[in-house]
């Protein structure tokens, strides 16, 4: 949900290179004609992890409608190929909207099999609007802050006061940033996407794409699907509901992973001593929730930071054990500690998390329209929170601004698409980011594409987080553009099982960082997967 900073490469390592998209000439006064582009030029700026990364810079036109006007700086990464065969770049993008990509290509590049990733250049991106590409949008510093009023509404007068709290989040969105906003959207970050393409020199890309990058894949392979070579996406958002309905989807689906974590801390009762029925379990939650609106924890943690504290254990399993040491230490000892730290860890906002909500309500605000009328918002979300009452409200308010954006919203494109060779789509079960029915619909959409499903898994992000099964899937796509084939029985043509849950870790005094955490046998999915979700942008 909350597009979060992973593990981002330092910034002073990130020196680099420039190269203009800059029109041509008009060959007459119609239609200008671009230019020939020099390749992008690269600059060493390899980290302890990856050192073999380069930089680069892009600028590209701010309206691509009008490419002799200003121009606007992407921010890029690349791992060279190393092979004799060449098989073009592999863009790669980690979701969001407003993820930040540069990282992504270092790992993508580390975690294929080093026979397929020698022969691509992987390229990594920071969109327009993210990271370290210019101009970066924060629209209001600190919009997180702690301690932020309850998320479910506790009268009139509380939900007046969110709603001001979104309409001034929009305001200031349009006062620093109004001749930005219009640009600030899918369909202008495809077309991003395809001048570097160009300014690559490659006549096709191939395409790895996370989480909202699974839309961006597809709006990309609608308006250039001749300059589409392989493309894979993973964790596929509907296209169907973009954006107020597959919203409204994540909250019934967040609700259902919220307890698949209270059934698994049950299930670990002997470690965390919260009891054996999961309903009691998740009672127990709530009655932390209430007692935190009138003292939060650490002085920082209330009802939504709570929220936000863990939500990522909906996204990824691997969150759990640390989530459920907060958790009962909470409960069973008094003590706060362990949640402030675990939300300090999982749910604070940094600058980074301020600039990718900035992008993130851009982005979606202006792609599709959202009801305008607050009213339409209020009868939604109550009838949701009845049924659903883990993360909805949170999630109304965290898009709420769109129900006051200053930019007119855009139609979006029918990504039904023929013409593409064919797509390897991967998608969980269980997942709450993205539905499983969205992946069902993008396969639908796309003539000739081939649907893996890891049966039973509920996390977000599947490939090179540790299944083997789904990583040889993707690297052989990656490596001969074949993709498997079902027997015709049932849409999905591969099926994959999924993770072991993850093993509890006995309560102790801190919520350490994942990254130094000594698990006696911890496994390489539990690592991969860390790794992976700490990049991913998570889209709302």
């Amino acid at each position: 949900m909350t597009p979060r900073a992973g593990m981002l490469i330092a910034a002073g390592a990130l020196v680099a290179g420039t190269v203009t998209v800059l029109p041509a000439a008009p060959a007459d006064a119609g239609e200008p004609t671009p230019r020939p582009l020099p390749r992008l030029t690269w600059t060493d700026c390899g980290t302890k992890t990856y050192p073999r990364l380069q930089c680069g810079t892009l600028k590209v036109p701010l309206n691509h409608d009008d490419p002799a006007g200003r121009l606007i700086t992407l921010a890029l990464t690349r791992v060279p190929h190393t092979s004799k065969t060449f098989q073009g770049p592999l863009l790669v993008n980690p979701g969001g909207p407003g993820g930040s990509g540069r990282s992504m290509a270092g790992y993508v590049a580390a975690s294929l099999p080093p026979k397929v990733a020698a022969t691509y250049d992987v390229i990594g991106f920071d969109p327009r609007g993210v990271g370290k590409s210019e101009p970066a949008l924060d629209c209001a510093p600190d919009h997180f802050a702690p301690v932020r009023a309850d998320s479910v509404p506790t009268g009139a007068a509380a939900e007046r006061a969110a709603v001001a709290r979104a309409q001034a989040f929009a305001k200031a969105c349009g006062d620093k940033y109004g001749d930005v906003l219009p640009y600030i959207d899918t369909v202008s970050t495809a077309r991003d996407l395809d001048a570097i393409r160009d300014a690559l020199d490659a006549p096709k890309i191939n395409y790895l794409g996370y989480s909202y990058g699974t839309y961006l894949g597809s709006v990309y392979a609608r308006l250039y699907p001749d300059r589409v070579r392989r493309m894979a996406l993973d964790s596929v958002v509907n296209p169907h509901g973009v954006w107020y309905e597959d919203n409204i989807a994540q909250d019934f689906a967040f609700d259902d992973r919220h307890k698949d974590f209270m059934a698994w801390v049950a299930r670990q009762d002997a470690v965390y001593g919260l009891g054996t029925d999961p309903a009691a379990v998740e009672a127990a939650w709530y009655r932390m929730r209430d007692a935190l609106r009138t003292t939060p924890a650490g002085g920082k943690v209330g009802p939504g930071e709570l929220e936000d504290t863990f939500l990522p254990g909906g996204y990824y399993d691997g969150y759990w054990p640390r989530l459920a040491t907060a958790f009962a230490a909470y409960v069973n000892d008094d003590d706060p500690a362990p949640l402030t730290e675990a939300y300090e860890r999982y749910g604070e906002a940094d600058s980074a998390t301020d600039n990718g909500y900035s992008v993130y309500t851009s982005v979606l605000c202006r792609d599709a329209a959202w009801p305008r009328d607050w009213n339409v918002w209020r009868k939604d979300n109550w009838d949701v929170h009845a049924k659903a009452p883990f993360s909805t409200w949170n999630n109304a308010w965290y898009n709420a601004p769109c129900a006051f954006w200053p930019v007119d919203p855009l139609s979006p494109p029918d990504v039904t698409n023929d013409q593409l060779p064919p797509v390897l789509i991967l998608q969980a079960t269980n997942d709450a980011a993205t539905p499983y029915e969205g992946g069902v619909a993008l396969h639908r959409l796309m003539r000739g594409s081939s649907l893996v499903v890891e049966e039973g898994g509920g996390n977000h992000g599947v490939t090179l987080a540790g299944n083997d099964c789904l990583d040889d899937h993707l690297a052989a796509y990656l490596a001969t553009g074949e993709v498997p084939r079902g027997g015709g029985a049932t849409e999905v043509d591969a099926v994959c099982a999924a993770l072991p849950e993850p093993e509890p870790v006995p309560p102790v005094r801190a919520v350490v960082p994942e990254a130094t955490v000594d698990r006696a046998g911890s496994s390489r999915s539990e690592a991969f997967g860390t790794a992976l979700h700490g990049l991913l942008g998570h889209v709302r």
